[in-house]
């Protein structure tokens, strides 16, 4: 007998980089944390239910048995029992390597070996200190053998956009953008579930090991989008009193609920939806039984689920992604 499905809490997968901050650890409410905590996976799919009936068995495990309940049609019938997305936290205290990810064009030829799709991402910036930027994209159009010949006299940070970055923005960084994330941000990340990332520069730091860590520059050459670049920021739009749509591509869609009375929705048979709480506190109630929400807390909320509630004793704020 298929047991019912409610809301997924998830352990979260904790990591530790040399490029990590020390926010957020205290930001998540942890008794103790990890040096240079780094990111914090919150919806990944081997992530383990914390708690529940279904307490043990990975997002993975519950996506394959129960398809298209869990994760709603449109997701399933784009890549089956598979969980789509990854949502993390990011905690910057120095800058990451400059890099860049391949699109699913690439990533099922070059690298279908890894079995990993393309990575498009979106950064909600949470936290920035005075004078923090993003590298994201060219200040102008070039070309391969350009940005080859940059690299080699030591001039690319001269070819690369640098954005302020504020609490609150929305940048959406398209397989082939050029990026990085530098030291002073905290931010909130949604992206395809893909582990592919080629450094091209990374300040000539090494590793615990030693070791300087490795660049991919081939590769990052033959995806890198040297032509005309997106726009860094996105225009929210307001959708209603609460809910404002920060971003909207073809993998997943994030919107900001700004929480100051009790909502009452029900879920889309279309799409799961991940909902990360980013300030304050939120009773979630459905038909079978409620939990409290803190912030730095993600909850998957399965298709199938139905009428749920959500109320909050002050204000509260959260960020909901799903695949549209």
């Amino acid at each position: 007998m298929r047991m019912n499905l409610t809301p997924l809490i998830l352990e979260r997968k904790l990591d530790s980089r040399l490029w990590g901050g020390s926010t957020l650890g205290t930001w998540l409410g942890l008794a103790e944390a990890p040096a240079h905590l780094a990111e914090s996976w919150q919806v990944y799919e081997h992530n383990r239910v914390a708690e529940g009936p279904l307490a043990g068995h990975t997002l993975a495990e519950l996506a394959h048995r129960y398809g298209a309940a869990l994760l709603g049609r449109r997701p399933f019938a784009r890549g089956g029992g598979d969980f789509p997305l990854l949502a993390k936290f990011i905690d910057a205290g120095t800058a990451l390597s400059v890099q860049v990810h391949p699109d699913d064009a690439y990533a099922h030829t070059v690298e279908a070996h890894t079995g990993f799709h393309g990575k498009t991402e979106a950064w909600y910036i949470l936290h920035a200190a005075p004078g923090a930027d993003l590298i994201h994209g060219l200040v102008q159009p070039t070309d391969r053998a350009g940005f080859g010949q940059a690299l080699r006299d030591g001039t690319l940070m001269q070819l690369l956009r640098r954005v302020p970055a504020q609490a609150g923005d929305t940048i959406l960084v398209p397989a082939g953008t050029i990026h990085a994330i530098n030291g002073g941000i905290m931010l909130f990340e949604i992206q395809q579930k893909s582990d592919l990332t080629y450094r091209i520069y990374d300040y000539d730091r090494r590793d615990a090991g030693g070791q300087l860590r490795e660049l991919h520059i081939d590769r990052a050459l033959d995806v890198s989008n040297f032509g005309r670049q997106p726009p860094a920021s996105t225009v929210p739009e307001r959708i209603d009193d609460t809910r404002t749509l920060l971003v909207r591509c073809a993998y997943f869609a994030m919107e900001r609920w700004d929480l100051r009375r009790a909502l009452t929705a029900t879920t889309d048979p279309g799409s799961f939806a991940i909902l990360t709480m980013i300030a304050g506190t939120a009773e979630l109630g459905w038909a079978s039984g409620a939990r409290t929400l803190q912030r730095g807390e993600s909850v998957v909320l399965p298709a199938e689920l139905g009428e749920y509630r959500l109320s909050t004793a002050g204000a509260a704020t959260l960020l909901c992604c799903s695949v549209p």
